[in-house]
């Protein structure tokens, strides 16, 4: 977490190492605690990305690039699948039958926001922004995924504003949680 560099670069590193941790989960032969642990270091960085995202990326959108509100909705909605699906792997147990076809549809879900990302959005922002202007940006997000949450909480508000305001004091909360037990000592 916190690379350096612009919005765009940091947001794709953040991409590079969610894969990575997607291929060792693909690796694995078995479950228990080792599965539980890649699970929840996916899970914590895919909310601080997506936290980071919602607060700056997508704003950024809306007001440089054409058509910028729908493709921000359109990702905002992605976020929205992938949280609920987090949630859903957050209460299931490595041993559980499901945990296999949850991991696979996250995996599929964040491959295509990724993909989406990658080839649409980032080309048009790059494109519409000085290069002052997502190294400004990339520094936000970083100070975004410091304090962001590292639980899923679907049911928060993803505007910029509210994300922003609402944050802070949930990731607090996460961290003193996972602190306390643990939870994401290799993140």
């Amino acid at each position: 977490m916190g690379h350096g560099g612009n919005m765009i670069d940091e947001l794709m590193t953040d991409h590079r190492e969610v894969e990575e941790m997607f291929a060792r989960i693909q690796a694995m032969t078995g479950g228990g605690q080792q599965l539980r642990d890649v699970v929840d270091e996916v899970t914590i960085e895919l909310v601080r990305h997506s936290v980071a995202e919602e607060q700056y990326l997508y704003p950024a959108v809306r007001e440089h690039v054409e058509d910028g509100d729908r493709l921000a909705d359109k990702e905002l909605e992605d976020h929205g699948r992938v949280e609920k699906l987090l949630k859903q792997l957050e209460k299931t147990r490595t041993d559980d039958p499901q945990m296999g076809p949850l991991l696979q549809q996250l995996m599929d879900e964040v491959a295509a926001h990724v993909q989406d990302e990658e080839t649409n959005l980032f080309p048009m922002l790059r494109q519409a922004c000085t290069p002052e202007m997502l190294d400004d940006l990339g520094d936000k997000v970083r100070r975004a995924k410091s304090m962001a949450p590292t639980r899923p909480h679907p049911a928060a508000p993803d505007t910029p504003m509210a994300s922003k305001l609402l944050a802070p004091g949930a990731g607090l909360v996460d961290r003193a949680r996972d602190f306390v037990t643990g939870r994401g000592k290799n993140s």
